[in-house]
């Protein structure tokens, strides 16, 4: 299987996945996944976010998921436990279907890691 074969299969098994548990089975868009990821990677999950906090947790996701790709480091908690990342090299002038192959390939990835997927 190619690797951008094995990308489809795997990115339909997160989408499946992530759906089922938390849309009803509705799927789950891009940025909704995207989302998810920084809402695991605050660690409050059983809360209700504002429409501001949502958008950064979706920049906490986006700095978790580039960080091993060198684009993004760690750099600390906040005092209400909020994670900061520096940047570590600019991102490359993409299109739009790259930034989303990019971002499904680090999503899968981090599923892979986080062994939610296999």
């Amino acid at each position: 299987m190619s690797r951008d074969e094995q990308l489809k299969e795997r990115w339909k098994t997160v989408v499946k996945k992530l759906s089922d548990q938390f849309a009803d089975g509705d799927t789950l868009d891009l940025d909704s996944i995207i989302y998810l990821i920084g809402v695991q990677e605050l660690g409050q999950v059983h809360r209700s976010f504002k429409k501001d906090e949502k958008l950064d947790l979706m920049h906490i996701a986006i700095c978790r998921l580039l960080e091993p790709y060198g684009y993004y480091e760690f750099d600390y908690f906040d005092q209400e436990g909020w994670p900061h990342y520096k940047i570590k090299e600019r991102l490359p002038n993409l299109k739009s279907g790259e930034q989303s192959i990019l971002m499904k390939e680090a999503i899968v990835t981090y599923f892979l890691e986080n062994e939610y997927i296999r």
